[in-house]
Parts: structure tokens; C-alpha cells; sequence
């Protein structure tokens, strides 16, 4: 009978080498003795494994000062390949590519008409990608993986949209197929909340990583991503955090899901902007909203701080259920700063118990980090098939075999 531990220190470096990876891919970049704090491993087995990275172009070291010495930190290497990310939402198709270590190197956005086709704007989408890999001298062979996040739930096992109606005409298209098939590289797709909470995860900073948040997506219609213990919450379905179809008004609007009164439909671009149409006529989108808001319009500042009450009340539900450290308040809304800040606070003030709410941090997004095409290029270098080149095949079974993907070998080193 074959022994589980025979012949497996091959596998195992590999295995060891593929956590070094994804810590890096988490965490940022590193020193050695601060992965081995962060892996278990021995500093021995880290400098080695390190070493090996580094030769094969996976890794790359630069100096820097940490605690007021000099120390050699590790990163991913820009070499190892770039991805694309996209979010494909009710207005606008946005696309950013970004190198394995996360460095933004283009980005691009087009207007999507109202109910635009699944097909067309896939291809549009494809047309911008090739576009945008030749302005910046890159080739579609160095892509490594695509993520794509869509306005509507998405059941993230079986990789579609969960929920009819939400996004017409998207529910049974195979999104990620379509990528795969044109750029034969791994396509990965989620909700646009849970990407931005995934982008404000990997992107802020060492200490903001380690709080339980609350990501809120206010724009044409409200979503979160909930992050607990470092690890997005989608659910069953991938209806977790969709606080836009929470019901606050039984006789309200039909919404897009179907169901009446939701708030998506009270905080949507056309409703908000319906409500100025008699006083301010020159306000079409929310974009003129929020800048007329930003320059002391009272009454676009009442609207929109009537938009966060509506939010905020939503939000202090989510947060009984949830019960995070951190609030984010990230998408357009947030960009209209204290009249939508304050209104929020207030409203989640109001309805959380003083013990429940003396905890809870509220601040608002950076927005360079948390748009979702962000977020989904980080999934599409997460889910990227090409980081098999570090993991084995054999690596799922040796874990099975040992439980101990972190063990060293006597051969280890």
C-alpha cells in the first residue's frame, strides 16, 4: 500500500510555494520573516521557497525599511501575466487591466443603452479589451484571467445569474463561457457589491483588512458585499447583502424582481432625478445630481439626503444581521459627500441599539480602489488557471492525505 508521505515532498514544496503566492496575493507585498508569521512555515523554508520563486520570475524583491531597518520585501512579479476585469451594469460597460500585482495599467468605461443586448455588448466588451491589451503594447497571450461582475445576484457556483429580471436578458447567457472561448483563459464572474467589497479587501490597508465589513454599493440602485473574517459572503444563492430588493414600502413601486416597494425602487437614477423635474428641468442623470448637490443646490441636497435616510434605515437592518466593525459607503451617492454622509449616519444612529452601534466604524470608500472592474480583476487573477503553474495537480489530494499543506519535509528545504 502506498504511503500517503512517500514521494509527496515534490508536491508539498509546490503546495508550500502556492501559499507563499496567495499570501502575497492577500496581504501585499511582504518580508520574509513577516510570511513566515503569516504561513507557519520556517524562515528556512521561506527564504528557500523565495529563492526558487524569484528564479522562475513568480516572485520579485526590492529593498525597504521596516521598523527603521533595511529589509528585502517580496512580491508578485508584474512578469507573471496581467488580467482583466469587467462590470457590466444597467448603464455602463467599464473595463480595467491590471498586472499580478496589482497595478492598474488601463482603464476604460462605455455608455450601455437602456436594456442593451447580451449580445452586443459581450461583443463590445471583447472589441474594448483587444483595444485597450494593444494601447498599452500588451497581447491578449498575456492574459491570465477575467472577472466579470454584473447588477444582479449571481450564484457563484454555478456561475450565473440567479435572479430573472434584474439584468433582462443576461439570466441563461454563459458569460464566463464566452471570454473562456475567445481568450481561452479562466473567466470567473460575481456580483459588482461583492467585488467592490473584494477590491476594498485586498487593496486597503494591512489593518483595514483585518475588519468585518459592510461594503455599500449606492448608485442606480443599492447592493453590499459582506466581508467576514476576511472571506466574501454571497450565500446560498447569491442574494446575501442585496438590500436593494429589501421591501420598504408594501404598496410602493413594481421592481425590477418583481416584487412591489423594494429600495431600488425609491433610490434609482430616475426616480431621484423625476423628483426634480418640476425645479431643476437641466438635471438629467445622477452625475448632475450629485454635482449640483456637491455646489450647495438645496434642492438636490434634499433629495439625495432623503435617498441615504431610505438607505441608511436598509443598512441598520443588515447590520443587526451582521453585526460588522466597518461601514464603507462606496458607487455614485457616496461622492455627494456630507449630504449623503451625514443623512446616513443619522439614520443608522436612529435605528441601532447604542451597544450595537458604539463599535461601528462609518467611513467612506477611496474610489480608485472600490470600483467593481477593480474587484474583478482581482477575481480573474485569483481564479486565474495559470497559478495552477505553481499548484500541482496532486495538491487537493495531498491535503486530503495529510491535512498538512504547511508541514516541512526533510527534503523540504
Amino acid at each position: 500500500m502506498r504511503n500517503p508521505f512517500t514521494g509527496s515532498q515534490s508536491s508539498l514544496r509546490e503546495a508550500n510555494k502556492a501559499l507563499l503566492f496567495d499570501t502575497i496575493q492577500k496581504f501585499g507585498s511582504l518580508t520574509q520573516v513577516e510570511l513566515a508569521e503569516n504561513t507557519g512555515l520556517s524562515t528556512a523554508t521561506v527564504s528557500n521557497l523565495v529563492r526558487q520563486l524569484v528564479d522562475d520570475g513568480v516572485f520579485e524583491t526590492s529593498s525597504s525599511i521596516r521598523s527603521g531597518r533595511r529589509a528585502s520585501l517580496v512580491s508578485i512579479s508584474r512578469r507573471e501575466g496581467i488580467t482583466a476585469g469587467f462590470c457590466i451594469g444597467v448603464r455602463s460597460l467599464d473595463l480595467c487591466i491590471t498586472d499580478s500585482a496589482n497595478t492598474l495599467l488601463a482603464q476604460h468605461s462605455l455608455p450601455l443603452g437602456a436594456r442593451h443586448q447580451a449580445d452586443s455588448t459581450l461583443e463590445r466588451s471583447a472589441v474594448l479589451l483587444k483595444e485597450t491589451l494593444t494601447s498599452i503594447d500588451a497581447s491578449a497571450d498575456e492574459l491570465i484571467g477575467i472577472g466579470v461582475g454584473l447588477s444582479a445576484p449571481v450564484d457563484y457556483k454555478l456561475q450565473r445569474i440567479s435572479v430573472s429580471g434584474i439584468l433582462p436578458g443576461w439570466e441563461d447567457v454563459d458569460i464566463h463561457g464566452y471570454y473562456s472561448s475567445i481568450f481561452h483563459v479562466k473567466t470567473t464572474i460575481d456580483n459588482d457589491a461583492n467585488l467592490a467589497a473584494l477590491a476594498q479587501l485586498r487593496l486597503s490597508s494591512p489593518e483595514e483588512r483585518e475588519a468585518d465589513f459592510v461594503f455599500i454599493n449606492a448608485g442606480d440602485g443599492i447592493g453590499s458585499g459582506i466581508v467576514v473574517n476576511g472571506q466574501i459572503m454571497r450565500g446560498a444563492t447569491g442574494m446575501a447583502g442585496e438590500i436593494g430588493h429589501i421591501q420598504v414600502d408594501p404598496l410602493g413601486g413594481v421592481c425590477s424582481c418583481g416584487n412591489r416597494g423594494c429600495l431600488n425602487t425609491v433610490v434609482n437614477e430616475q426616480r431621484l432625478v423625476s423628483l426634480l423635474a418640476v425645479t431643476h428641468g437641466n438635471i438629467t442623470t445622477l452625475d448632475d445630481l450629485i454635482e449640483q448637490a456637491n455646489s450647495g443646490d438645496a434642492g438636490c441636497r434634499r433629495v439625495i439626503s432623503d435617498a441615504a435616510l431610505r438607505i441608511g434605515t436598509a443598512v441598520a437592518d443588515l447590520c443587526i444581521s451582521v453585526d460588522p466593525e466597518v461601514i464603507i459607503l462606496g458607487g455614485k451617492l457616496a461622492a455627494a459627500r456630507d449630504s449623503f454622509f451625514d443623512s446616513f449616519q443619522e439614520s443608522v444612529q436612529r435605528l441601532l441599539f447604542p451597544e450595537v452601534l458604539t463599535p461601528i466604524k462609518i467611513i467612506l470608500a477611496d474610489p480608485s480602489l472600490t470600483r467593481p472592474e477593480r474587484g474583478a480583476a482581482l477575481l480573474g487573477l485569483e481564479s486565474a488557471s495559470s497559478i495552477s503553474r505553481i499548484k500541482l495537480d496532486s495538491i487537493a489530494a495531498q491535503d486530503v492525505d495529510t491535512g498538512t499543506a504547511r508541514k516541512e519535509g526533510p527534503h523540504d528545504r
